[in-house]
């Protein structure tokens, strides 16, 4: 193992170097260039041992992905924003299809207006088209997070979204543990798909059906996920035996007594960790609930973590129009039909189009939290007067 210091895009790249994928394709979008570019580099130099296919948009990014994972091959690509937007009818497809591909998201806010800088409104409006989706808080995360997907995801054969907010993580350098190939091969073996595409053992893969049997396709689908629960788990659990790093579903941080329980996703964790380290040597009881797993979700951790709780209070880099926060509806949702679910969920929205969330940004979620505000609508955080 090597300890190397660098950003979150090359450690994505690592992270596909390790997992032997044998097929990436690749359209450029920042901030996630950098992740295809290392690849580049990695193939040439025979590094990794693969084909590499320059596509001319997003959408036929994932076309190529599909055909070659439905060859065989593990692929892998890497996208964001507006990339991400164009694959949408793709991923519908891959998902329905039921291939382990295994793509990494650099967070970066949807258009209009243009802009090049981070929230997660762009992976969040992929959240229904069947995929598993995992949110990293650091570099290390996204390179372990790679190499565990497509260990979850030839097991339930459902692709995987890894994602890592941009800037925050994807140009931030940080010391990354580089594994041994020989070790991670004996935790991830070689891809052996049930069924491909092979002229001397013909098959039809993926056609048209009618309603008689679409219901029970999409049932399997469900199964599937719901089943990935526990595939991740263990998938996690022998990751940490190997290699030492382990990040389950969720983490709880300082939960157990917490009369305040902050829930957040991707880079922002870091800071709601600082915070909650701050107030506790103050005596303030206060946790922190990191959320990996979107889908499937954590619904029995998530319950567990805020047992103890009187507030809880979601913090989003996202926001659906019309309704508020996706992490501040799943919560809710999680927690209805519970033991705890009288808890008052507060969801407050923050760091939108790049802007940070500082402590103080922290310290402000924490003062209107303990102000009682209503629980139904969205709280704006940070907000600049309008002229």
């Amino acid at each position: 193992m090597e300890r190397i210091i660098m950003n979150g895009n090359s450690a994505a790249a690592y992270g596909a170097v390790l997992s032997r994928v044998q097929v990436t394709a690749a359209y450029p979008i920042s901030p996630q260039t950098g992740i295809v570019e290392a690849l580049a580099q990695h193939i040439a130099s025979g590094r990794l041992k693969a084909k590499f296919i320059m596509a001319e948009s997003e959408h036929s990014v994932m076309a190529s992905l599909i055909a070659a994972s439905e060859a065989g091959a593990r692929v892998f690509t890497a996208t964001s924003s507006q990339g991400l937007a164009l694959m949408h009818e793709l991923l519908h497809w891959a998902a329905g299809a039921r291939l382990p591909i295994v793509m990494v998201n650099v967070n970066r806010a949807m258009s209009a207006p243009w802009t090049m800088y981070c929230d997660q409104s762009d992976i969040i409006a992929q959240r229904d088209t069947g995929w598993l989706h995992v949110y990293c808080e650091q570099n290390q995360e996204a390179l372990d997070a790679i190499i565990q997907g497509y260990k979850v995801a030839e097991q339930v054969m459902l692709p995987v979204l890894v994602n890592m907010d941009g800037y925050y993580n994807s140009y931030t350098t940080e010391p990354v543990d580089v594994y041994d190939i020989e070790d991670v091969d004996r935790y991830l073996p070689p891809y052996n798909p049930p069924v491909k595409l092979d002229p001397n053992e013909p098959h039809t893969l993926h056609g048209g059906t009618g309603p008689h049997l679409f219901m029970e396709m999409r049932y399997q689908m469900w199964e599937a996920m719901e089943h990935a629960r526990a595939v991740a788990q263990e998938a996690d659990e022998e990751f940490g035996q190997i290699f030492g790093h382990r990040y389950g579903l969720t983490e709880a941080y300082g939960c157990e007594d917490a009369e305040l329980v902050l829930v957040g996703s991707g880079s922002l964790v870091g800071t709601l960790r600082e915070v909650v380290d701050e107030r506790r040597e103050r005596g303030e009881r206060i946790g922190l609930l990191k959320i990996r797993y979107l889908r499937p979700f954590p619904t029995q951790q998530v319950r567990q973590a805020v047992a103890s709780a009187q507030q809880i209070a979601v913090i989003d880099r996202n926001v659906s129009v019309g309704m508020g926060g996706v992490f501040w509806q799943e919560v809710r949702s999680a927690l209805y039909g519970s033991q705890v679910r009288d808890r008052p969920v507060l969801g407050f929205i923050a760091g939108l189009g790049g802007r940070d969330v500082t402590p103080g940004t922290v310290d402000q979620i924490i003062q209107i939290a303990r102000s009682n505000p209503p629980q139904d609508v969205p709280i704006w955080i940070e907000l600049k007067e309008r002229r």
